[in-house]
C-alpha cells in the first residue's frame, strides 16, 4: 500500500488524478450550493406558502456562508493541506442537505444552508482550484478550465436530476437523496487528493506579484469586480427555471433549458481556460464578462421553449468563461506564495455577489410580479464589472514594465 506522500503518487501523471477528482467533487457539491435550489422554488412555494424572495434567501444564506468561510479556508488549506479541509467540506455539505430535508421553518433552512456554505462549500471551491493551479505549472489555464467545467456540469446536472427526483418523491425526498449521494460518493473519492510534491532545492514561492502592484491591491481589485459579475451571473442560474415555468412550461422542461445551458458551459469553460493561456487572463475575463452582460437581459423577452434552448446555448458558452477567467486571473496576477489565500478572498466576494444576485431577483419578482427588473439589474451589474476590470487592465499595462495579464 502506498503512503500519501509516496513517489508514485507524486509523479507528474498523478496531477490528472487530482484534476479528475477535483472535477467530480466540484460538480456534486457546488451544483447543490450555487444553484441547486432553483428547481425547489415552485414546489416549496406551493407546499409551504413561502414567497420566492424568502426561498431565494435560503440560497443566499448558503452563499453568504460560502463567502465568509472562503476568507478562512484558503489560509487553512495552506497550513493544514487540501485533503483534510476538502473532506470536512464534503461531510458538511452532505449532512446539512440531509438535515434540510427535515426542516419545517425558513430560519432552519437559513441556518443549515449557511453552515453548508461556511464549513462546506468554502472548504471545497477555492482550495481545490488553487490545488489544480499548483499541480499544473504549465497549462494551468486549461487545467482550471477543465475543473471549472466540472462545476458547470454540476450546476446543470444537479438541478436537472433534482427536478426528476422531485417529480418522483417530492421535494423533501429529493433533498434527502442528494445529501446521501454526496456522502457516499464523494468521501471515498476525496481520499485520492494530494498536495503537489515539493521539489528539493527549489526556491520558496515568491511574495511579489508579476505586475509589481501590492498583492492586497490586486486581490481586492479583482474581488470587487467579482461582486458585480457574479451578481449578473446568479440571475439566470437561480431564476431562469422559474421564469420559464411562469411562461407555462413544466419543471422538467424548464430545468432542461438550464441543463443544456450548463452542458454548453462545460465546453465554454475549457475553451476560455485555453484562451487565457493564449491571450492572457484579463483580456479573456473581459471577453467572457462582456458576452454575459450583453446577453443576460434577453432571456426576459423569450416566450417559446425552442428559443429558450437556442438562446441558452449561445449564452452558456460565453458566460461559462467568467468563473474560469476569474480564477486564472487571480492565479496569474497575485503573488505565488499567496495564491490559495488570495483566491479564497476573491471567491468570498464572488459568492457574496452571487447571493446578492439571487436574492434581489426574488425580491424584485415579489414586488412586481415579473422578472423584468431582476434581469435588467443583472445587466447593470455586468456593466459595472466591465468598468472595474478595464481599469485594472489599464493600470497594469501603464506601469513601466507590465507583466502580461
Amino acid at each position: 500500500m502506498r503512503s500519501a506522500g509516496s513517489a508514485a503518487d507524486a509523479s507528474p501523471r498523478y496531477r490528472w488524478t487530482v484534476l479528475a477528482v477535483t472535477t467530480i467533487i466540484l460538480a456534486v457539491t457546488m451544483g447543490q450550493i450555487v444553484n441547486g435550489l432553483s428547481v425547489y422554488f415552485v414546489p416549496m412555494s406551493e407546499s409551504e406558502g413561502w414567497g420566492r424572495g424568502d426561498i431565494a434567501l435560503i440560497n443566499s444564506s448558503g452563499l453568504l456562508g460560502l463567502a465568509l468561510g472562503s476568507l478562512v479556508m484558503g489560509f487553512a488549506s495552506e497550513r493544514f493541506g487540501v485533503r483534510p479541509v476538502v473532506l470536512m467540506g464534503i461531510a458538511t455539505v452532505g449532512a446539512m442537505t440531509m438535515l434540510a430535508s427535515w426542516a419545517t421553518d425558513l430560519w432552519q433552512f437559513y441556518v443549515l444552508y449557511f453552515i453548508a456554505g461556511a464549513l462546506g462549500g468554502s472548504a471545497i471551491s477555492a482550495p481545490l482550484m488553487a490545488l489544480v493551479g499548483n499541480w499544473f505549472a504549465a497549462g494551468a489555464g486549461l487545467a482550471i478550465g477543465i475543473a471549472s467545467a466540472g462545476q458547470a456540469l454540476g450546476q446543470g446536472g444537479v438541478p436537472f436530476t433534482g427536478a426528476l427526483l422531485i417529480e418522483a418523491m417530492g421535494w423533501r425526498g429529493a433533498m434527502m437523496t442528494q445529501g446521501i449521494v454526496t456522502l457516499l460518493v464523494l468521501l471515498p473519492v476525496g481520499l485520492l487528493l494530494r498536495d503537489p510534491p515539493v521539489v528539493k532545492g527549489a526556491a520558496a514561492a515568491s511574495e511579489e506579484t508579476p505586475s509589481g502592484l501590492p498583492n492586497t491591491v490586486i486581490m481586492l481589485w479583482i474581488a470587487l469586480a467579482t461582486v458585480f459579475c457574479c451578481t449578473c451571473m446568479a440571475v439566470p442560474l437561480m431564476h431562469l427555471v422559474p421564469l420559464i415555468q411562469g411562461r407555462g412550461f413544466s419543471a422538467p422542461e424548464a430545468s432542461g433549458v438550464l441543463f443544456v445551458m450548463l452542458l454548453t458551459a462545460i465546453v465554454g469553460r475549457v475553451a476560455f481556460g485555453k484562451l487565457t493561456d493564449i491571450i492572457g487572463a484579463l483580456p479573456a475575463y473581459l471577453t467572457a464578462s462582456a458576452w454575459q452582460t450583453v446577453m443576460v437581459f434577453g432571456f426576459y423577452f423569450i416566450d417559446r421553449i425552442g428559443v429558450f434552448y437556442a438562446y441558452a446555448v449561445v449564452y452558456g458558452f460565453g458566460y461559462a468563461g467568467v468563473m474560469t477567467t476569474i480564477i486564472v486571473t487571480t492565479r496569474n496576477l497575485t503573488a505565488p506564495a499567496r495564491r490559495a489565500s488570495s483566491l479564497g478572498v476573491v471567491m468570498a466576494f464572488a459568492y457574496a455577489g452571487h447571493g446578492l444576485g439571487g436574492w434581489q431577483g426574488g425580491v424584485f419578482f415579489d414586488q412586481t410580479g415579473a422578472y423584468q427588473w431582476t434581469f435588467a439589474n443583472a445587466a447593470i451589474a455586468g456593466v459595472i464589472n466591465l468598468a472595474i476590470v478595464s481599469a485594472l487592465w489599464l493600470t497594469i499595462h501603464r506601469r513601466p514594465s507590465p507583466a502580461l495579464a
